[in-house]
């Protein structure tokens, strides 16, 4: 549906590339990308009717969307964006999209000083938080706290394989936490030093689960476990409106290389074998496998953490048991209806 003939513009493009490769990362950030797209989108457009610029406008939405199914910020940034555009002509098209996206970035930022503000209250003075991945949600509620005076140290789980809790740790360390980095599977050892798990969501479901980066759930198990509460942060962007109506969330599989290098499968590959056939992509996923091998490698982004692992769920309108999330969604976000990129 992009390229050329859709009209799509290259800067549109090129933030749909930077989501893909997640130079662009953190629901937050690629839900203001997205909006942000759409904008110069509508201010690049060419088109020379309204109808040929809200197709060009579902085009450049339909690119963005495909790049990251997980990440419901980036469908719910989309959805707001286009259904303000509003107008008989291009001119009122362009300015009612443009002002519509200028909106929800400056609601967005507004968003997540809220939620730090709110989710600050649960940490106390001389906390020890564990971490895990890289979320700016999480890190409003421990700047917030930092800001209210409070003196606070990290756990920080590395977060294989792409390693974001290098990210966190370094913001922390500009922020003067101290910090301890550690391998994820050390993460149970290190849980009786800890007084909160704080994690951010790239999806919440209408049951209350939270999809988080892979590796969430083992630590909110093992959380559960040790009586650690679990603090989940996130701003109701997250929210995922379709699984009100039984929809599920997909979990995004990645590439085997970041996994494992071409020199490592060949080494793990038997010479006795024969010849080590080239690796293809699915049809359906990033999973990749090593034909005639055996050898089969899976990433998968995410995973699910069941409600009953979760203490709080806190966004910018409140902390919530997971339980009840689907209330603040209906609030939100009434019943789902076909997604306008779709039109």
């Amino acid at each position: 549906m992009d390229g050329p003939e859709s009209g799509v513009v290259p800067a549109v493009e090129s933030t749909a590339d930077d989501i893909t490769a997640m130079r662009i990362r953190g629901a937050a950030a690629i839900a203001d990308a997205a909006a942000t797209a759409l904008a110069t989108q509508a201010e690049r457009s060419t088109a020379d009717s309204p109808a040929a610029f809200e197709q060009e406008l579902r085009a450049a939405a339909a690119t963005l969307y495909e790049t990251r199914p997980t990440a419901v910020s980036l469908p719910n940034a989309l959805r707001y964006v286009l259904r303000g555009m509003d107008g008989d002509t291009v001119a009122a098209l362009r300015s009612s999209t443009i002002a519509r996206a200028e909106r929800f970035k400056r609601d967005l930022a507004q968003a997540q000083d809220r939620l730090g503000e709110i989710g600050s209250h649960r940490l106390q003075d001389g906390d020890t938080v564990m971490t895990h991945c890289h979320s700016t949600d999480a890190l409003a509620c421990v700047e917030a706290a930092l800001e209210a005076g409070k003196d606070l140290e990290a756990i920080v789980k590395e977060t294989r394989p792409r390693k974001q809790g290098h990210i966190t740790a370094r913001q922390l360390r500009e922020w003067d936490v101290p910090v301890t980095l550690i391998a994820d599977n050390a993460a149970r050892r290190y849980l009786d030093r800890t007084d909160h798990v704080l994690v951010g969501a790239d999806s919440i479901a209408a049951d209350g689960s939270v999809i988080n980066k892979i590796g969430t759930s083992g630590v909110a198990v093992n959380a559960r476990e040790r009586g650690v509460p679990v603090m989940v942060a996130a701003q109701t962007i997250k929210l995922h409106p379709d699984t009100m109506t039984g929809h599920t969330v997909e979990i995004e599989m990645r590439s085997e290389s970041e996994l494992l290098s071409d020199e490592e499968r060949a080494a793990i590959i038997d010479d006795a074998t024969g010849e080590v056939a080239e690796a293809g992509a699915t049809e359906d996923s990033n999973q990749t496998q090593v034909t005639d091998s055996g050898l089969t490698v899976e990433n998968p982004a995410f995973d699910v953490t069941p409600p009953r692992y979760v203490d709080a769920i806190v966004t910018e309108r409140g902390q919530f048991p997971p339980e009840s999330i689907v209330t603040l969604m209906r609030e939100l976000f009434g019943e789902p209806t076909d997604d306008p990129w779709d039109g």
